[in-house]
């Protein structure tokens, strides 16, 4: 076995020994499929917010501010959810929910409507409201009001928690690649961190002024860049780099000057 170079000079990404390689190879590959599934559910539930593919800033208010003109049910009726009955049925809803949903219409006449056009799916699918009870509609008969208190705390602290373990990783690897000057390194390592933050305070921000929307895009599209940047020159250096056979030397012994 070849004794370790006393200025480790192997200690870069182009220069890895295979198995690190392979380990942050392996890493960043899954990460970078997990970030790809994250975008597709956010288009799949907040970018349908305002009932329109993509996700755009109305989708953003009405995740956490709300349609404060209307109840959640309206606002589905008139979007996504517009083609799941018929017009006679959605007009029927509406003016039951406009009238403050009364209990006493809901077993004569409401019960059935729903029934018809909305149980097979508001029963049976995890995560949505039971239709065949009155006391899940009747939540949702209520003036929109975006994110719960209680939901932007626990999604908070998953992602400032959970994300930034992916960044620090991300980072981590970052941090050997070669060629790249001090302070731009640092600036794209640090990036991810306070575009996160900015996002998470984005979410509070628009809960009270639905103008702090662009925060949240802003946010999103930052960390999003800054660690598509790490993600590909990290592979690069480790898989296309490495094959012309230089020695780079100790990049953080560099980069400490």
């Amino acid at each position: 076995m070849k004794p370790a170079s006393p200025d480790m000079a192997w200690m870069n990404l182009p220069n890895l020994p295979l198995s690190v390689k392979v380990l942050f190879s392996g890493y960043l590959l899954a990460i970078g499929l997990g970030l790809c599934m994250a975008g597709l559910q956010i288009m799949l539930t907040h970018g349908m917010a305002d009932g329109k593919p993509g996700l755009s800033l109305d989708d953003i208010v009405y995740s956490y501010y709300g349609d404060r003109s209307g109840s959640q049910i309206e606002s589905k009726l008139n979007g996504s959810m517009k083609e799941m009955g018929t017009p006679e049925a959605r007009l029927d809803i509406v003016r039951w929910v406009r009238a403050g949903a009364p209990e006493a219409d809901w077993e004569p006449r409401l019960k059935d409507i729903f029934g018809q056009h909305c149980v097979m799916c508001h029963s049976t699918t995890p995560n949505l409201a039971d239709f065949t009870k009155y006391e899940e509609i009747k939540k949702l008969a209520k003036t929109g009001e975006g994110a719960s208190i209680q939901t932007l705390t626990r999604v908070s602290h998953i992602h400032l928690f959970g994300i930034s373990f992916i960044f620090f990783f991300v980072g981590f690897i970052f941090s050997f690649a070669v060629g790249i000057p001090k302070w731009l390194k640092v600036t794209v390592i640090a990036f991810p961190f306070a575009f996160l933050i900015v996002d998470v305070i984005s979410w509070w921000a628009t809960k009270w002024i639905p103008g702090f929307a662009w925060l949240t895009i802003i946010g999103g599209f930052g960390y999003s860049v800054a660690s598509t940047i790490m993600w590909f020159v990290s592979m690069y250096q480790m898989l296309i780099l490495s094959r012309n056979g230089k020695v780079y030397g100790n990049v953080w012994e560099a980069d400490s000057k």
